[in-house]
């Protein structure tokens, strides 16, 4: 029975071929999509579960109670001695592992190639806790030796060429620590970090060593400095987690005054458990927890796992609103089929079984074209979610009976009403020809009013978040920051070096401006906070430590006071100057700043700082988050490790090499790397970027299948008004009249949905950008001018018809 309600469905689909195939392209496209998008999902709530003790390891983290106006946070970045501590004290530790994550890129020499790396560290048995596999070497003993180091494949393959894995086991290479190189000798090489790990590397050292590094020697057995994270692997069952009191207590072995400290300068929290606290963090919900920021790769909020996957159920749900229209369209000439059928004895189950068949054969057609375009999209939608997906089953083994559930669904989903609607129509009605082919129903009408109305709140969306990132890239961040290269001069003698490269470039007359400044500006370049209480009251403050040239060059406005001096020596130890932010959060104006003391900055018997000088508040992180407290100084214990260089309007290729000769005169062993600030600005928003290139993509993938359906309805009313037309052209009816006529009740349904869609997507869209310190006011040009491109792009679709 099913082999011949099969045979039928092929046959009705091979004699349809052009509605036939319009039918399966538009549901191949839907499932394709939600393919990409569900393969998106399951990755990003499977983070670390390919480690076989996955569900009993734990980050540590410290919990910070909200105070005084202050929201609650976590940090990750732990003491290096926390790890042994607690393996030692308590017992449902059964191991721990410290992991250096390569802030930054060390110099790495290759016989006499050097070349920049990223260059963790973590103790020995970090390889025994996770499970990361290795294509040469053993993971247990991998870092046993003091100078032991595992590259990654790819970095294998950089270094030694193709078969670098093989070769690369026993080779020596020098790593760039403190002043000089020292040698490492490679004892594994591991498979590439999988795309659905939290804990990313290209080369592992040992952490012992990094321990005996001038760096290391400052946080050994350090309780007051945190930069390391710290995992834990707890016993089977373990309740420590949970246990508060148990972890309060722990900490307060090490930080005996903390509570009576914060007391003492006035902080007030709600609950009676301790301030600051540790936690143990699962290590499966660490990619998916936004509460506690840290490590190797960004969170990801949960929240928008569900809006990408909603968006994709909407794109599904219009391919089967157009499998409905369409299927009743391709069914319209076998009504006599149904009303024959009928008369031989056919009941409405087996024809509703029939219909279904069809529906489910096309479906399963629709799902395996489906995956081949998804497997195609892949590299590009890689792209735009900033992923490396890849459809492999067994990474992700519930990728088939979600696309076996998918398409069941889908076929049933879609084939449900036409089916009922086809096997409902009575024999004798269907044989005299009183029975048409509905189409025009308000059933029908509401699904293509629905798919149009997603449509249009999708591009909507897609040309706000558009407009928000073009405004926060075009805007002026408060100083001027085009035409400025940043030289990465990180794991240097830069106080030495600097001096020499400035020296060189004073002369070239494609440079404008040099300066020098500690940390870089725009994503990832890092920023140093500093918490002091000041009269009673915690402060934060952002500071920066610059040269005197940094103020100039970076085109920043002095509003009081004065800049650095080379000639007072006080700029090199007191003097500061802040922005407009920090007077307001001191209660200080432009007129009163300058001279006013930050007391309680030092704790070590150290002279206050003193504001010289007034800057204009400048953007320096994204414009997401409100400019805040700030201070830039040049303290003789700083160094300046990224030099600003700026160039003269045009084309930068000669200002470029003259740098990169420059750089090659002062350190001729090490590379050249450099940015552009204004690029680096602009990365800020990669993630709205990416939100407005796949919401832009869906939208017009939503439309095109929208216009499928259109099309599909606009046949149907064709078919049932044949001889109306005949007649009407015979009197003299032209082709626009005839369009006209087809055309009118479908741009109604155009009207209703842009109706629904516009209050819908402007809601969202407010919501949205209240997340941003500076944001657009959303136009009703957007909504109009959507509106139009739509009706235009609906009425060419019935044109065809």
């Amino acid at each position: 029975m099913f082999k011949n309600y099969f045979k039928i469905a092929l046959r009705n689909l091979l004699r349809q071929k052009v509605l036939g195939s319009i039918n399966i392209l538009g549901l191949s496209l839907g499932i394709a999509c939600f393919s990409l998008f569900m393969l998106y999902a399951v990755n990003e709530f499977n983070f670390d579960r390919f480690h076989s003790n996955a569900k009993n390891i734990f980050r540590a983290y410290r919990w910070t109670e909200a105070m005084n106006g202050d929201p609650a946070r976590g940090d990750v970045y732990m003491p290096m001695p926390l790890g042994p501590a607690m393996k030692d004290e308590l017992p449902d530790v059964e191991n721990y592992a410290r992991l250096r994550d390569g802030w930054g890129e060390s110099f790495v020499k290759i016989g006499d190639n050097v070349q920049r790396l990223k260059v963790s560290f973590a103790d020995p048995q970090i390889f025994s806790m996770f499970d990361f596999k290795f294509k040469t070497g053993d993971p247990q003993s991998s870092l046993k030796a003091l100078n032991n180091i595992v590259i990654t494949e790819s970095v294998a393959k950089q270094f030694f060429g193709s078969n670098g894995y093989k070769d690369a086991i026993g080779k020596t290479i020098q790593v760039k620590i403190d002043d000089g190189f020292l040698p490492f000798v490679i004892s594994g090489v591991a498979k590439n970090v999988p795309a659905n790990s939290s804990i990313e590397f290209d080369a592992m050292a040992n952490f012992h060593f990094f321990e005996t590094t001038d760096e290391g020697k400052r946080s050994e057995n350090k309780w007051t400095r945190s930069s390391f994270i710290t995992f834990v692997q707890l016993r089977p069952g373990s309740n420590l987690p949970n246990d508060n009191n148990k972890l309060a207590s722990f900490r307060k072995k090490y930080y005996p005054d903390e509570e009576s400290k914060y007391k003492k300068e006035g902080y007030v929290w709600k609950n009676n458990l301790a301030p600051v606290r540790y936690g143990l963090q699962p290590l499966l919900s660490m990619h998916t927890d936004t509460k506690i920021a840290g490590g190797t790769v960004d969170n990801v909020d949960p929240k928008t796992i569900w809006i990408l996957l909603s968006i994709a159920a909407g794109i599904l749900l219009i391919a089967c609103i157009n499998f409905t229209t369409l299927a009743i369209g391709r069914s319209a000439s076998r009504s006599k089929e149904v009303g024959v059928r009928k008369v031989i004895g056919a009941v409405k189950k087996q024809l509703i079984f029939q219909f279904l068949a069809e529906a489910l054969l096309l479906s399963i057609i629709s799902a395996l074209l489906g995956l081949l375009i998804a497997n195609i999209l892949l590299p590009y939608f890689n792209q735009l979610s900033g992923r490396e997906l890849t459809f492999s089953f067994s990474l992700y083994p519930e990728m088939i009976w979600l696309l076996v559930g998918l398409t069941l669904l889908v076929g049933l989903l879609a084939g449900a009403y036409p089916a009922i609607i086809l096997s409902g129509f009575k024999p004798i009605e269907i044989l005299k020809n009183k029975i048409k082919v509905g189409g025009s129903n308000l059933f029908t009408r509401s699904l293509v009013t629905l798919q149009f109305a997603v449509s249009i709140a999708l591009i909507i969306s897609t040309v706000i978040i558009l407009q928000q990132v073009k405004y926060m890239s075009s805007k002026n961040p408060g100083f001027n920051k085009d035409n400025v290269v940043m030289v990465d001069a990180s794991k240097t003698d830069t106080k030495k070096i600097y001096p020499l490269f400035k020296q060189e470039l004073s002369k070239e007359p494609s440079i404008s401006g040099i300066a020098s400044a500690e940390l870089g500006l725009g994503e990832g370049q890092g920023f140093s906070v500093s918490g002091f209480t000041y009269n009673g009251k915690p402060k934060n403050i952002f500071e920066f430590f610059i040269d005197p040239d940094y103020i100039k060059v970076m085109g920043m406005q002095m509003l009081a006071g004065r800049n650095f001096t080379q000639t007072i020596s006080a700029d090199t130890t007191t003097s500061v100057i802040v922005n407009e932010a920090l007077l307001r959060d001191f209660g200080w104006t432009i007129n009163n700043a300058v001279g006013q003391k930050l007391t309680g900055y030092n704790d070590d018997n150290k002279k206050d700082p003193v504001i010289i000088g007034v800057v204009k508040d400048f953007n320096f992180r994204s414009l997401s988050q409100p400019v805040e407290p700030q201070m830039f100084h040049q303290f003789a214990s700083y160094s300046p490790y990224k030099f600003f260089v700026r160039i003269r309007p045009g084309n930068p290729s000669a200002a470029l090499a003259a740098m990169s000769k420059a750089w090659r005169s002062v350190i001729a062993d090490l590379p050249f790397k450099y940015y552009f600030v204004d690029e680096e600005l602009n990365k800020f928003y990669k993630s709205e970027q990416r939100w407005s290139a796949i919401i832009g993509w869906a939208g017009g993938i939503s439309i095109f299948l929208a216009c499928l359906g259109l099309f599909g309805l606009a046949a149907l009313a064709a078919i049932n008004r044949t001889k109306e037309i005949g007649i009407r052209k015979v009197l003299g009816a032209t082709v626009t009249n005839v369009v006209n006529l087809l055309s009118k009740d479908f741009l109604k349904l155009i009207g209703i949905a842009l109706i629904i869609a516009t209050p819908v997507a402007w809601y969202f869209m407010q919501k949205w950008l209240q997340d941003f310190a500076y944001r657009i006011n959303i136009s009703w040009l957007v909504f109009f001018m959507t509106g139009l491109c739509v009706v235009a792009v609906a009425l060419i679709t019935i044109s065809f018809q």
